[in-house]
């Protein structure tokens, strides 16, 4: 894909889907290296000792610490099946590396892109994968910091309420920690969509702040798909944070507004008619209540 716009060649589908597919292979193969390497390298250099002998890998030490941080003491887990712990181990070690190698699949796919950006989107692209990334960060420390034991203390005490054993199966445990942590981590990232929007002058702050009582239901809701056995508490332990980052990103994205207002902003509010079907079109609005078409 050429870098002059003057001369740029539209190239076939496939040819981009084959260009694509060659700026991946370096992440495919740094994915796979990161993955094993998380199954095979050991914590610690004690099994120098004796090389034969079995020694924990990194993956279960991880494990290990998740467990001991999120579970009391007289809690057990228990493997629910006979191949239970090796699935765990592999999918453990596949979800570290892909976290690991996050960052470089997102160059890649920057590569990809970069040519076809205009000068002006070029230059959000760093601040916006910066802010996504520290938000990302931000996010899984929340989940497994205070998110998490919300959950997992809510859960719990509902044990002695219904006679049962203090016993919680591995792959419900894991499963509830690595969605967590990752819904967490990628709900902290709303804020830097909403500004990017904002600039690109895709939507208005306006239109946020008329409809912000329906933001907040719809953020409420995002709470609870993210917290299914959290409970109301955890639902409003991740709801205050995600509509105070969102409250914030309005106020940076006005900053977008008044340095580049909305081009023919007063003629869009006095010529309100569709230009596919004449509907009327509300003035904050993308796309047309009537056809569905968009009016820009």
């Amino acid at each position: 894909m050429p870098d002059d716009r003057g001369d740029a060649k539209v190239l076939p589908l496939w040819e981009h889907v084959i260009e694509l597919a060659n700026l991946l292979r370096t992440w495919v193969y740094t994915f796979i290296l990161a993955s094993m390497a998380f199954m095979v390298i050991p914590a610690d250099l004690s099994f120098l000792k004796d090389p034969l002998a079995f020694y924990n890998p990194l993956v279960s030490v991880i494990l290990l610490t998740l467990k001991n941080r999120l579970l009391p003491s007289n809690v057990q887990l228990i493997a629910g099946s006979f191949t239970a712990p090796i699935e765990l181990y592999v999918i453990a070690s596949v979800v570290l590396g892909f976290a690991v190698s996050l960052p470089l699949l997102a160059f890649k796919v920057y590569r990809f892109v970069d040519p076809a950006l205009k000068p002006s989107e070029r230059q959000s692209v760093y601040p916006f994968t910066a802010a996504f990334s520290l938000l990302f960060v931000a996010g899984v420390l929340f989940g497994f910091l205070i998110l998490l034991p919300f959950i997992v203390i809510g859960t719990l005490i509902f044990l002695p309420v219904v006679g049962a054993a203090p016993f919680v199966n591995i792959e419900d445990f894991y499963t509830l920690v690595f969605f967590t942590l990752l819904t967490t981590g990628f709900a902290f990232t709303l804020p830097v969509f909403v500004v990017l929007l904002v600039k690109f002058q895709i939507i208005g702050t306006s239109g946020i702040t008329k409809r912000r009582v329906w933001v907040w239901v719809g953020t409420y809701i995002l709470t609870a798909v993210i917290t299914p056995d959290g409970g109301p508490i955890a639902d409003v332990a991740l709801f205050i944070p995600i509509i105070i980052l969102l409250e914030g990103s309005l106020l940076v994205a006005r900053r977008y507004e008044k340095r580049h207002p909305l081009p023919e902003k007063k003629r869009e509010h006095e010529a309100l008619k569709c230009r596919f079907c004449n509907g009327v079109i509300d003035p904050e609005g993308v796309f047309c209540g009537l056809c569905g078409k968009s009016r820009l």
